[in-house]
């Protein structure tokens, strides 16, 4: 039975291709180009922060967050970085009596903007206010922690295996792939997705209406 449902933030609630455009352009550096190279860095199953290292070796990314934002140039996304499907999927699950749970790895900054946009959610931390990432188990202990439920009762959706579905589904929770963002599109034919992951979506709009399914027992 799920109780509770919890959303990775990036290219599942987020449209990060804003975000990463401005690294392109801090880097000085065509979009074209550094997505191409974003997305060569991830079908190689290697960390995307490696994609900075191509065009600045000893790139920080942290310390490049704290230059950008004294140069006037903060992480910031909006209510219009959100995908169209969000708010009305959100709200429909809280409709039909599931806690609704936000959870990613972010800043505490991205953090702040999260619960500025006044979400349908019962729920909304970060990695940051944690003090751990994902795929680490402790950041899907805290996630358990802070759900009503038990953590085979919380449906976690995420676009990638490697930071959500994987790591979520070894703690015992069930698992959605969103397809969207770079990551679920070029792993979406890995056969993980198909063995681990307990829902595949290509919207948040069939989400409810998978879970009611799931609780039907007709999944």
């Amino acid at each position: 039975m799920i109780r509770a449902v919890v959303f990775d933030v990036g290219e599942c609630l987020v449209n990060e291709t804003r975000e990463y455009g401005t690294w392109a352009d801090w880097l000085g550096v065509p979009r074209h180009t550094f997505a191409a190279m974003f997305g060569a860095v991830i079908a190689q199953g290697r960390d995307y922060r490696e994609t900075f290292q191509v065009f600045r070796p000893g790139f920080d990314l942290y310390e490049e967050r704290e230059k950008r934002a004294q140069a006037g140039q903060p992480e910031h996304f909006d209510d219009g970085d959100l995908y169209c499907d969000v708010r009305p999927s959100l709200r429909a699950l809280r409709d039909a009596g599931l806690w609704v749970g936000i959870a990613g790895n972010q800043t505490m900054r991205a953090g702040g903007i999260l619960r500025s946009l006044d979400l349908p959610a019962d729920f909304i931390a970060t990695s940051d206010d944690w003090g751990v990432s994902k795929p680490d188990p402790a950041f899907f202990s805290h996630v358990a922690d802070a759900a009503p439920c038990a953590a085979e009762e919380i449906l976690y959706v995420g676009d990638r295996l490697d930071n959500d579905i994987r790591p979520a589904a070894k703690v015992g929770m069930a698992t959605a792939l969103i397809r969207r963002g770079p990551w679920a599109t070029i792993q979406w034919d890995d056969p993980e997705a198909v063995t681990v992951a307990t829902l595949r979506l290509h919207s948040l709009a069939e989400l409810p209406g998978r879970v009611a399914e799931l609780n039907a027992g007709e999944h």
